[in-house]
């Protein structure tokens, strides 16, 4: 069938809901539209499905929903009885039809007799993998979007082990999902006893765990009280747990109460990314009143963390994700070595796109590092192979993307440890003396100046990902010898898991899980990456500069991304 028929299919099905049909009905004279949603599917990759909320084929809807919830109970039948009884966990943010589309899933997998645990409030990405972990369950789902506009929401799935579902796994889930072709033919039982609340002893747990992490008690006994620092939710699910770690520790924040709302528009925000300064204003502002010298924020589901200072003449600047990872690591190994509490087989795990400064702080305190693809599921997988074979103990993995997680409690980005962790590092740094912002400037001294970008081309319309590949596919024929002067000195192709070698010319096989990527060493430290995103349509263009300070990297910046832009223009033609 063709978009048009299949338009005309959802509009005739008597299972359409009254909201649907308005809608749809709405879009009989544009073509484009219909297109757009009939034209294709929502796709469903490693992290799941995510798309602009609506009905269709491709948009997320409560009947989109139902399917991959469908899938998914067909591959947990093939599994036995005795994992349909472990059954799973279901989750949610303060998106628009979160709670709708959870309380769909649930019904859904009561309906094929499995049995569903469901929150009965927002609780964000860490809890749920946490309670994967905690009730033993053979998956569960996470309702987000993460820090996409409010327009969008998502469909996320969990493993047994508590970190994003496996390729293997999820391909079979799709396998199964492929056969729904009626997608308004999949029902569920709301009503069905196999629904169950997860138990709120589990809430309890999660933030024990985490108190348990804190790595400066006698800063937080002295400086906690007084401290002087403004947080934000932006309308998320992340308010409760922060707040409750940061009370148990005895560490005062300063909330800014207007972004406590649980708001599904997100409406003191352009979007509800805290990684962007715009996000946190309202949190400056207060911060300003109050004469806090730090701000952060967690994204509506409280899986990323960002961070704005106080500079050196008073200004407030809002930290990268890099920048905040640094810290935290810097931190982090600091007062582990300080406290003699550094395991002999420490390991840092980090994606390849995240800055390279975290080898010199590795190096510095004799910890390996491990590089892994994008997507916190990898780092999870590091944490599952050490915890089998110890060969290593994990003590801090993150992502460029803001994503961070110390403890094993979850394996996925957890925004509330992190948000633990910089409110003690504050404490810490008060307590000696310093200031976050000072300390920062401090690591740029001892290990050189990196300047870490992230560039992104936004693409639409049904071939977004196929043209996206494309370019990357193109990038692998050629290899520059340089960027703006800048000698490359070997380029690695992940999909290929192999990395060529310009002085011998040796292709070298890589360890690690393919995935669609290109990647260029520099000599001196520095890299420039290209990837077409896993969840939005947006080639992404990764750089990490060093140099001797700010101005001459952002110099350097400049000119490596015209010599970027004129490679991929060559490959576009």
């Amino acid at each position: 069938m063709n978009y048009q028929e299949k338009y005309t299919e959802w509009m005739n099905s008597p299972a359409l809901c009254r909201e649907g049909k308005e809608e749809l009905k709405s879009i009989a004279d544009n073509q484009k539209e219909m297109e757009y949603r009939f034209g294709g599917e929502l796709e469903f990759g490693t992290a799941g499905m995510r798309g602009l909320i609506g009905y269709g084929l491709n948009m997320m809807n409560i009947y989109t929903v139902m399917r991959a919830t469908q899938g998914l109970c067909e591959w947990i039948k093939s599994l036995g009885k005795t994992e349909m009884e472990r059954g799973v966990v279901i989750s949610y943010d303060t998106r628009r039809k979160s709670e709708e589309f959870a309380k769909a899933a649930a019904g859904v997998l009561a309906k094929n007799g499995i049995k569903a645990y469901l929150f009965d409030d927002v609780h964000p990405v860490p809890m749920l993998s946490y309670a994967v972990r905690y009730l033993k369950t053979i998956a569960g789902i996470m309702i987000t979007a993460s820090h996409n506009p409010k327009e969008y929401n998502g469909y996320k799935v969990y493993g047994e082990d508590g970190a994003q579902m496996s390729p293997e796994d999820t391909k079979k889930v799709v396998s199964y999902m492929e056969k729904i072709t009626d997608y308004l033919s999949v029902n569920g039982d709301e009503s069905s006893p196999l629904i169950v609340p997860v138990p709120q002893k589990l809430d309890d747990d999660y933030i024990e765990e985490l108190s348990r992490l804190t790595l400066s008690k006698e800063a937080i006994e002295k400086c906690g009280a007084s401290l002087k620092i403004v947080y934000t939710p932006v309308h998320g699910s992340g308010y409760v747990p922060v707040m409750r770690v940061l009370k148990k520790l005895g560490i005062n924040a300063t909330v800014v109460e207007e972004q406590t709302k649980k708001d599904t528009e997100f409406s003191t925000v352009k979007v509800p990314n805290p990684e962007y300064k715009e996000t946190l204003s309202m949190g400056i502002e207060l911060a300003n009143k109050i004469d806090a010298d730090v701000v952060f924020g967690t994204d509506p589901d409280s899986d990323r963390l960002g961070v704005a200072l106080k500079n050196e003449v008073g200004e407030f600047v809002a930290l990268s994700g890099n920048q905040v990872g640094i810290l935290l690591l810097d931190y982090i190994l600091t007062r582990l070595s300080e406290d003699k509490k550094m395991p002999e087989n420490a390991a840092v795990v980090k994606s390849f796109v995240t800055t390279g400064m975290a080898k010199a702080l590795c190096d510095d305190y004799g910890v390996a590092l491990y590089e892994t693809p994008v997507g916190f599921k990898f780092i999870g997988e590091k944490i599952k192979q050490w915890e089998y074979d110890g060969k290593h103990t994990y003590v801090f993995g993150f992502e460029e993307s803001c994503g961070y997680l110390r403890g094993t409690h979850a394996r996925d980005k957890d925004a509330v440890v992190a948000s633990m962790l910089c409110a003690e590092m504050v404490c810490y740094y008060t307590y000696i003396g310093k200031t976050v912002y000072g300390r920062l400037q401090e690591i740029y001294q001892k290990y050189g100046f990196v300047l870490d970008k992230n560039v992104s081309i936004q693409y639409s319309g049904l071939n977004a990902m196929k043209e996206m590949n494309a370019v990357v596919d193109g990038l692998k024929s050629l290899k520059p010898t340089d960027f703006a002067g800048e000698r490359v000195k070997a380029v690695r192709d992940y999909s290929a898991a192999k990395r060529y070698v310009y002085d011998s010319g040796a292709t070298e096989e890589m360890d690690i899980p393919k995935c669609n990527c290109v990647y260029y060493e520099i000599e001196g430290g520095s890299f420039v990456c290209v990837r077409p995103s896993g969840t939005e349509p947006k080639l992404k263009i990764y750089y990490s500069i060093k140099a001797k300070d700010e101005k001459a990297a952002n110099g350097k910046l400049s000119q490596m991304q015209n010599s970027v832009n004129a490679l991929l223009e060559s490959v576009k033609k």
